[in-house]
């Protein structure tokens, strides 16, 4: 439970080789005592459980059980926990949480702000819950650090938009096809999001306005979305969200909110009553579908939703049996 230290015990299991129930007492205090850092997240991205190794390297006191990202602002703030070098925290919080808990397994390395070189990998269930386990790599030294480090930081530049922090075309559409693959084990929605008149945006306040536009909608995007779900900027004023675990009305009713909430930003510092929109269109993956099925369905509802004035969701009909071959999107260009 939220605000416990001390790790659940599970009901006791046999052993792999049949001896017995599992020494869940013994599993817990070695973790406790263990130099490695071992953490454990729930769906909604909040620390449940660490160890005070964990917890000594990202500068966490004993009862503090925040959000991920609510560590990632204190550690940035205080300048405690993992070294983040950029020039706008939030966009880089963006591109970290694009990618968290979206694969089953991933690994990373990072500096710590006390001088530390730590590899932390992840591992995500179905439905949210990640084990974070954090080992310290410094006596790798200093030139093979510094070698991965660029190494990562080439694959982050290729794999975000740098404007928004969300993942780009290629990182969306690879999760994508993982996420429709033979191991879907959930229901998704898949939403194509379209700002409204974005040309007439740009003709007026010249492209650091519609930059500005574009960041806030996508901060906007990423709050809608949770870490089991994927936000992404798939073209100039096009992004994608796929809400996982959802079915149609949940995914509908999110998206409307979201429109809601779009359409009351005021984005342009200088123009305090400027309002902007967005248009989406939505499709439940069905069973055997391919990402190019499923997106054109999602690209025909929101043409539709262009076509029926903008600022409005719709949803593509269930397709009425087996799949039909991938074709090119079925909508002429809408601003």
């Amino acid at each position: 439970m939220p605000g416990s230290h001390a790790l659940r015990t599970p009901p006791p299991t046999m052993g792999a080789e049949g001896r017995g129930a599992l020494p869940v007492q013994q599993l817990t205090e070695l973790i406790e005592a263990s130099r490695q850092g071992y953490a454990l997240f729930d769906a909604d991205d909040r620390l449940h459980y660490a160890n005070p190794a964990f917890r000594a390297s990202l500068g966490l006191a004993p009862g503090e059980f925040p959000s991920w990202e609510g560590l990632m602002r204190k550690g940035y703030h205080a300048s405690t926990g993992t070294v983040v070098e950029t020039d706008d925290f939030d966009v880089w919080l963006r591109s970290a949480r694009s990618r968290r808990g979206k694969l089953p397994y991933r690994t990373i390395e990072t500096n710590l702000k006390d001088g530390r070189w730590v590899l932390t990998t992840e591992t995500t269930l179905p439905g949210g819950w990640m084990l974070c386990v954090l080992t310290d790599v410094s006596e790798l030294g200093t030139g093979l650090r510094d070698l991965r480090q660029e190494r990562d930081r080439a694959l982050k530049s290729a794999l975000s938009d740098e404007l928004t922090g969300l993942g780009n075309r290629r990182y969306a559409m690879d999760i994508l096809k993982q996420k429709l693959g033979p191991s879907k084990a959930q229901q998704m929605v898949v939403a194509i999001l379209d700002i409204d008149h974005f040309k007439a945006v740009n003709d007026r306040f010249g492209h650091p306005g519609g930059d500005l536009v574009l960041k806030d909608f996508a901060a906007q995007l990423a709050l809608a979305a949770g870490r089991d779900d994927l936000a992404g900027r798939i073209g100039g004023e096009e992004f994608l969200l796929v809400l996982q675990g959802m079915d149609m009305a949940q995914a509908e009713d999110l998206l409307r909110r979201l429109l809601v909430s779009v359409s009351g930003r005021a984005p342009l510092p200088g123009a305090p009553d400027f309002r902007y929109s967005c248009s989406a269109g939505a499709a439940l993956a069905g069973p055997g579908e391919t990402a190019g099925e499923v997106l054109r369905r999602a690209d025909q509802a929101l043409y539709q939703a262009k076509q029926g004035g903008r600022n409005r969701v719709v949803v593509s009909p269930e397709p009425a049996g087996p799949p039909a071959s991938a074709a090119g999107p079925a909508r002429a260009a809408a601003g």
